[in-house]
């Protein structure tokens, strides 16, 4: 397998755009991502495009094609890639795996969702798709639902609190407001958090992602294409990992924990021959407070039911412990799903290679990401290096 380099990224500001369409998202990521690398489209060998549910969100689907129209690629191969809200990293990995095999030198990787185009009910009806329909969605299981069964149990077993729960999204709001590309640039307190609206007891409001708008694109090249590129930082993708899980909740093994999640992280580690205590920083999909908790457990920076306490006293802030969605995380920064796991690839890069302004974390050399799909039975794992 050859070495395979991240040398450009390209993003929208998340959050909801009435006057802009699917494929004109979609496009200006893309010519960011391009610009970015110092390459034009004609450089570009194919196109990976990922989105959950273009066409029920916005009545669109064949997406690969209507990307590569629309952002000048033709003929160029495109394919769109959907696993849930892990669509954006699973993308990432199929584009790698080109890559590495041999198969392309560069190409083109991107994740687009536009869900401000139906109701809320409507909304939480598709996302629902992305669990055991017929034995959860259907029964009246929404996500909310799902996650606050999980974050219960982990309150059960571990004594996790509301306030554990809270401090999360305290810390993804600030880290978002000096995110110009976020949804939400707007601090809140813990109380704010607990006196928000509750949507499935213990998660109120302000414990879950938003519905959202934007894209999110980076290009990959093989290592003989950075050097006949002269690209002067790129970041190297040390290891890409995917596992899976029951769709189901009730089949699970356990509540507290992600065995896709636990899998990936496994697999990724041994690959880059790395630890969690050589990362630096992670974005970590934190749709709803709990998600997060459970993530930064079982990719092992903390013990099992200890995520909550370290979150609340501060570990996870940029330059503590390890700085974790430094982006906002899905929770601030915004989710609109099919962009998420390629959102966090662009923050890991900025982060890498020192660009990401006031929210920089210092000395950045390793960075991994965590996209999962549905309650978790997607997990994809990448570790990225400069």
């Amino acid at each position: 397998m050859r070495r395979v380099a991240v040398i450009g990224v390209g993003l929208t500001k998340f959050g909801e755009h009435w006057e802009k369409s699917i494929k004109e998202l979609a496009a200006e990521a893309g010519i960011r991502a391009l610009e970015d690398a110092g390459i034009t489209g004609k450089d570009v060998e194919a196109i990976y495009g990922a989105s959950m549910s273009s066409g029920r969100f916005a009545n669109q689907e064949h997406l690969g094609a209507l990307i590569a129209d629309h952002c000048g690629l033709l003929p160029k191969p495109a394919v769109r890639v959907e696993a849930a809200c892990a669509s954006g990293g699973v993308a990432f990995r199929e584009a790698y795996l080109a890559v590495a095999s041999g198969a392309y030198d560069l190409v083109v990787v991107g994740g687009v969702e536009k869900m401000s185009e139906v109701p809320t009910e409507e909304a939480t009806s598709i996302l629902g798709a992305a669990g055991d329909y017929e034995w959860e969605a259907f029964n009246g299981a929404t996500f909310p639902a799902l996650y606050a069964l999980m974050a219960r149990r982990h309150m059960y077993e571990f004594g996790t609190t509301e306030e554990q729960l809270a401090a999360v999204a305290v810390k993804n709001h600030e880290n978002a407001c000096l995110n110009p590309f976020a949804q939400f640039q707007k601090k809140v307190t813990v109380e704010e958090v607990l006196s928000s609206p509750v949507v499935a007891s213990p998660l109120k409001l302000l414990d879950c992602s938003p519905l959202s708008d934007g894209a999110a694109a980076v290009v990959l090249a093989s290592e003989e294409k950075v050097r006949e590129l002269k690209i002067d930082a790129p970041v190297w993708i040390a290891a890409s990992a995917q596992a899976s899980d029951t769709l189901a909740l009730h089949d699970r093994t356990s509540l507290v924990s992600l065995t896709s999640t636990r899998r990936a992280a496994e697999l990724a580690y041994k690959q880059a021959k790395l630890g969690p205590r050589d990362i630096d920083l992670a974005e970590v999909h934190d749709c709803f407070t709990i998600a997060e908790i459970l993530a930064i457990e079982d990719l092992g920076f903390f013990k099992k039911g200890e995520g909550g306490k370290a979150t609340i006293e501060g570990e996870t802030a940029r330059n503590a412990k390890i700085s974790i969605n430094t982006s906002g995380g899905l929770k601030a920064c915004g989710h609109p799903v099919g962009a998420t796991g390629i959102k966090q690839i662009v923050e890991l890069v900025l982060q890498l290679r020192g660009e990401a302004g006031k929210r920089q974390v210092s000395d950045a050399e390793i960075g991994l990401a965590h996209n999962v799909g549905g309650s978790g039975a997607t997990c994809v794992v990448h570790i990225l290096r400069r």
